[in-house]
């Protein structure tokens, strides 16, 4: 499955669009079809009250790997899963499936429970090759990562003198001090 790509079953038929459904050759899609449909086409012909389409859960947001998660969520290796696991998951609350407070469970606790090891990752790899501790990692955990990494280089060249100055911001230098007569 893309990541992009959700599984969805038409609620009603859609007509001329069959060219969206690549496994079929015909000029409609009938009622009940599975498909995969973009993440932006799902959430655009998606209305609570006029049932056009109905959103399947993809499996790793499903209850057995919502377990997995539960269990260690740091032995997952979420960038195979899907490289966008928080922010598929975040979407998906947008289509109201009876399993959303699981889900959004699941996502928030399988993030703190990650979010330390990333971190620590970032901050004790200095001038080591991260390529083996950034692959199992989520794009939101990388640019996390990203963020750590450029936040030690930092610090190391602060702490052995290799840091810019120190400089005066812009609102410190183009601030007017006030005489008493603009009071």
């Amino acid at each position: 499955m893309d990541t992009n790509s959700l599984p969805c079953r038409t609620e009603t038929a859609f007509p001329r669009l069959g060219f969206l459904e690549k496994s079929s050759d015909t000029r409609h899609i009938p009622e009940g079809t599975k498909m995969e449909m973009p993440l932006w086409l799902a959430k655009g012909l998606y209305e609570r009250k006029r049932r056009v389409l109905s959103v399947e859960l993809p499996k790793v947001y499903r209850e057995g790997w919502r377990t997995v998660f539960s269990a260690d969520p740091t032995v997952v290796d979420l960038h195979k899963m899907g490289p966008y696991y928080y922010g598929l998951g975040s979407q998906l609350l947008h289509f109201h499936n009876p399993e959303n407070p699981e889900i959004a469970q699941a996502v928030l606790q399988t993030f703190i429970g990650r979010f330390r090891r990333t971190m620590d990752a970032a901050q004790n790899a200095y001038n080591e090759d991260t390529s083996a501790l950034v692959e199992p990692l989520d794009s939101l955990e990388r640019a996390l990562f990203k963020v750590g990494q450029n936040g030690l280089n930092a610090f190391q060249r602060w702490e052995t003198g290799r840091a810019s100055h120190l400089t005066a911001s812009s609102l410190v230098l183009n601030y007017r001090k006030r005489k008493i007569t603009d009071l």
